[in-house]
């Protein structure tokens, strides 16, 4: 799977910048991704928890494992699982707080998935 370049909104240290504008570096990110990396981001979103664990990020604008293990009726193995496969999807980034790590939304990736989606 390509990973999306880096873009300022993509950074760590950035991790939970609440913007919601697509900038003209986005879009074009958008337009590059290609078939494989749009399926691994639809095959992401293709389970309930997932879109639920996306659903609370959007709300807290960050959370913990821990947080989201109390929030879901699921093991911490397989909560961390769906983590790791929206991380590697290119939903989400997380950012890595002593033992534990804080999770975000990805807003370059997930603006790169509907400007890719709506050009279908």
């Amino acid at each position: 799977m390509k990973k999306l370049p880096e873009t300022p909104s993509a950074k760590f240290d950035v991790c939970c910048v609440d913007d919601e504008v697509i900038s003209p570096s986005d879009a074009l990110e958008a337009r590059a991704l290609d078939n494989e990396t749009l399926g691994v981001m639809a095959k992401a979103l293709g389970h309930p928890t997932r879109i639920r664990i996306l659903q609370l990020l959007a709300e807290r604008h960050t959370c913990v494992t821990g947080d989201l293990v109390a929030e879901l009726p699921l093991a911490q193995s397989t909560i961390s699982e769906h983590l790791r496969i929206l991380r590697e999807a290119g939903l989400i980034q997380g950012e890595i707080e002593g033992p534990r790590t804080s999770y975000c939304l990805n807003r370059a990736g997930l603006n790169a998935l509907k400007v890719a989606v709506n050009s279908l």
